[in-house]
Protein backbone atom coordinates (compact mmCIF):
# COMPACT_ATOMS: atom_id res chain seq x y z
CA UNK A 1 0.00 0.00 0.00
CA UNK A 2 1.03 3.48 -1.14
CA UNK A 3 1.15 6.19 1.09
CA UNK A 4 -0.23 9.42 -0.46
CA UNK A 5 0.19 12.95 1.01
CA UNK A 6 -2.92 15.45 0.91
CA UNK A 7 -1.39 18.67 1.17
CA UNK A 8 -3.76 20.99 3.51
CA UNK A 9 -5.10 24.22 1.72
CA UNK A 10 -3.19 27.32 2.63
CA UNK A 11 -4.96 29.04 5.40
CA UNK A 12 -6.64 32.55 4.78
CA UNK A 13 -5.23 35.66 4.84
CA UNK A 14 -6.79 36.93 7.81
CA UNK A 15 -7.44 40.32 6.37
CA UNK A 16 -9.44 38.44 3.26
CA UNK A 17 -11.18 35.59 5.69
CA UNK A 18 -12.89 38.85 7.80
CA UNK A 19 -13.70 40.74 4.44
CA UNK A 20 -15.00 38.00 3.16
CA UNK A 21 -17.03 37.10 6.03
CA UNK A 22 -18.64 40.70 5.62
CA UNK A 23 -19.45 40.04 2.13
CA UNK A 24 -21.41 37.24 3.02
CA UNK A 25 -23.23 38.97 5.75
CA UNK A 26 -23.82 42.62 3.61
CA UNK A 27 -25.40 39.36 0.85
CA UNK A 28 -27.77 38.18 3.96
CA UNK A 29 -28.49 41.24 4.98
CA UNK A 30 -30.16 42.07 1.80
CA UNK A 31 -31.57 38.93 1.25
CA UNK A 32 -29.94 38.20 -1.93
CA UNK A 33 -28.82 35.09 -3.56
CA UNK A 34 -25.25 34.90 -4.84
CA UNK A 35 -26.76 34.67 -7.96
CA UNK A 36 -28.70 37.93 -7.36
CA UNK A 37 -25.40 39.77 -6.51
CA UNK A 38 -23.86 38.53 -9.40
CA UNK A 39 -26.75 40.53 -11.47
CA UNK A 40 -26.32 43.83 -9.95
CA UNK A 41 -22.49 43.41 -9.46
CA UNK A 42 -21.64 41.75 -13.19
CA UNK A 43 -19.37 39.41 -11.06
CA UNK A 44 -19.76 35.93 -11.91
CA UNK A 45 -21.44 33.58 -8.59
CA UNK A 46 -18.24 31.59 -8.56
CA UNK A 47 -15.66 34.43 -7.73
CA UNK A 48 -18.15 36.21 -5.38
CA UNK A 49 -18.88 32.57 -3.59
CA UNK A 50 -14.63 32.20 -3.32
CA UNK A 51 -14.18 36.09 -2.33
CA UNK A 52 -16.88 35.22 0.73
CA UNK A 53 -14.86 32.37 1.88
CA UNK A 54 -11.87 33.90 1.42
CA UNK A 55 -10.76 31.58 -1.22
CA UNK A 56 -9.07 34.44 -3.52
CA UNK A 57 -8.08 37.72 -2.37
CA UNK A 58 -10.82 40.03 -4.26
CA UNK A 59 -9.08 42.71 -6.61
CA UNK A 60 -9.58 46.30 -6.37
CA UNK A 61 -12.01 46.13 -9.43
CA UNK A 62 -13.93 43.32 -8.18
CA UNK A 63 -13.74 45.10 -4.28
CA UNK A 64 -14.95 48.07 -6.20
CA UNK A 65 -18.15 47.07 -8.12
CA UNK A 66 -19.16 45.48 -4.37
CA UNK A 67 -18.96 48.69 -2.91
CA UNK A 68 -21.24 50.27 -5.64
CA UNK A 69 -23.90 47.82 -4.96
CA UNK A 70 -23.48 47.95 -1.33
CA UNK A 71 -23.23 51.61 -1.71
CA UNK A 72 -19.87 52.10 0.46
CA UNK A 73 -16.56 53.61 -0.25
CA UNK A 74 -13.81 50.89 -0.12
CA UNK A 75 -12.83 52.32 3.18
CA UNK A 76 -15.96 52.55 4.49
CA UNK A 77 -15.87 48.58 3.48
CA UNK A 78 -12.51 47.71 4.63
CA UNK A 79 -12.88 49.67 7.95
CA UNK A 80 -15.90 47.51 8.68
CA UNK A 81 -13.17 44.29 9.25
CA UNK A 82 -11.04 46.08 11.11
CA UNK A 83 -11.23 45.72 14.87
CA UNK A 84 -13.00 48.62 17.02
CA UNK A 85 -11.94 52.08 16.04
CA UNK A 86 -9.90 54.58 17.60
CA UNK A 87 -8.93 58.22 16.59
CA UNK A 88 -5.65 57.63 16.33
CA UNK A 89 -3.98 55.19 14.40
CA UNK A 90 0.10 55.00 14.39
CA UNK A 91 1.67 54.32 10.79
CA UNK A 92 2.43 50.79 11.91
CA UNK A 93 -1.17 49.90 12.64
CA UNK A 94 -3.09 51.20 9.26
CA UNK A 95 -4.41 48.58 7.53
CA UNK A 96 -2.74 47.68 4.50
CA UNK A 97 -4.24 45.67 1.57
CA UNK A 98 -2.98 44.50 -1.67
CA UNK A 99 -4.00 44.29 -5.27
CA UNK A 100 -1.36 41.55 -5.77
CA UNK A 101 -2.60 41.34 -9.89
CA UNK A 102 -2.61 45.14 -10.33
CA UNK A 103 0.65 46.17 -8.18
CA UNK A 104 -2.04 48.16 -6.20
CA UNK A 105 -1.27 48.93 -2.55
CA UNK A 106 -3.65 50.91 -0.57
CA UNK A 107 -3.02 51.95 3.05
CA UNK A 108 -6.01 53.59 5.21
CA UNK A 109 -4.49 56.79 6.71
CA UNK A 110 -7.54 57.95 8.60
CA UNK A 111 -8.60 56.29 11.71
CA UNK A 112 -11.74 54.55 11.01
CA UNK A 113 -14.78 55.61 12.18
CA UNK A 114 -18.25 54.94 10.30
CA UNK A 115 -20.67 57.99 9.87
CA UNK A 116 -17.78 60.24 9.24
CA UNK A 117 -17.68 61.70 5.61
CA UNK A 118 -13.92 62.07 4.85
CA UNK A 119 -10.74 59.66 4.47
CA UNK A 120 -7.66 60.17 3.49
CA UNK A 121 -5.91 56.74 1.83
CA UNK A 122 -2.05 56.56 0.45
CA UNK A 123 -1.95 54.53 -2.45
CA UNK A 124 0.97 53.14 -4.70
CA UNK A 125 0.95 51.97 -7.90
CA UNK A 126 3.74 49.96 -9.56
CA UNK A 127 5.76 51.09 -12.21
CA UNK A 128 3.19 50.00 -15.46
CA UNK A 129 0.17 49.30 -13.34
CA UNK A 130 -3.44 50.50 -14.50
CA UNK A 131 -6.04 50.27 -12.77
CA UNK A 132 -9.76 50.46 -14.61
CA UNK A 133 -12.93 51.00 -12.45
CA UNK A 134 -16.28 50.99 -13.99
CA UNK A 135 -17.85 52.80 -11.16
CA UNK A 136 -17.57 54.54 -8.55
CA UNK A 137 -18.69 52.72 -5.13
CA UNK A 138 -20.88 56.14 -4.39
CA UNK A 139 -22.01 58.41 -7.51
CA UNK A 140 -20.85 62.28 -6.63
CA UNK A 141 -17.75 60.76 -4.54
CA UNK A 142 -15.65 63.63 -4.19
CA UNK A 143 -11.72 62.62 -4.98
CA UNK A 144 -8.80 64.69 -4.11
CA UNK A 145 -5.68 63.14 -5.80
CA UNK A 146 -2.14 64.87 -4.31
CA UNK A 147 0.72 62.72 -5.84
CA UNK A 148 3.84 62.49 -3.30
CA UNK A 149 6.22 61.17 -5.56
CA UNK A 150 6.80 59.66 -8.95
CA UNK A 151 4.04 60.32 -11.87
CA UNK A 152 0.17 59.49 -12.20
CA UNK A 153 -2.06 59.73 -14.98
CA UNK A 154 -5.57 59.67 -14.05
CA UNK A 155 -8.92 59.67 -16.59
CA UNK A 156 -11.94 60.77 -15.61
CA UNK A 157 -15.05 61.22 -17.74
CA UNK A 158 -12.71 60.56 -20.77
CA UNK A 159 -10.24 63.30 -19.92
CA UNK A 160 -6.90 61.97 -19.15
CA UNK A 161 -4.74 64.21 -16.48
CA UNK A 162 -1.27 64.04 -15.75
CA UNK A 163 -0.21 64.26 -12.54
CA UNK A 164 3.77 65.19 -11.33
CA UNK A 165 5.08 65.12 -7.58
CA UNK A 166 3.01 67.57 -6.07
CA UNK A 167 -0.06 67.63 -8.27
CA UNK A 168 -3.28 67.55 -6.89
CA UNK A 169 -6.69 67.00 -8.84
CA UNK A 170 -9.79 67.23 -7.58
CA UNK A 171 -12.55 65.86 -8.78
CA UNK A 172 -16.00 63.74 -8.95
CA UNK A 173 -16.31 60.68 -9.73
CA UNK A 174 -20.16 59.72 -11.57
CA UNK A 175 -18.69 57.19 -14.07
CA UNK A 176 -15.42 55.00 -15.27
CA UNK A 177 -11.71 56.02 -13.57
CA UNK A 178 -8.41 54.91 -14.52
CA UNK A 179 -5.38 55.25 -12.41
CA UNK A 180 -2.21 54.66 -13.81
CA UNK A 181 1.43 55.34 -12.86
CA UNK A 182 3.11 57.03 -15.90
CA UNK A 183 6.78 56.75 -14.77
CA UNK A 184 9.16 54.00 -15.12
CA UNK A 185 9.29 54.21 -10.92
CA UNK A 186 6.19 53.51 -8.85
CA UNK A 187 3.91 56.10 -7.74
CA UNK A 188 3.12 57.17 -4.34
CA UNK A 189 -0.20 59.74 -3.76
CA UNK A 190 -2.53 60.64 -1.27
CA UNK A 191 -5.85 60.41 -1.65
CA UNK A 192 -8.71 62.39 0.20
CA UNK A 193 -12.07 60.91 -0.08
CA UNK A 194 -15.35 62.70 0.82
CA UNK A 195 -18.75 60.90 0.38
CA UNK A 196 -21.42 63.62 -1.37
Amino acid sequence: MRNVSVEAAPEPDPVDARLGARLAGLRAERGWSLGELAERSGISRSTLSRAERAEISPTASLLNRLCHVYERTMSQLLSEVEAEPAPLVRVAEQPVWEDRTSGFVRRSVSPPAPGLRGELVEGRLAAGADIAYDRPPVPGLEQHIWVLAGALEVTARDIEHHLETGDCLRLRVWGPTRFRCAGRDEVRYALAVVLP
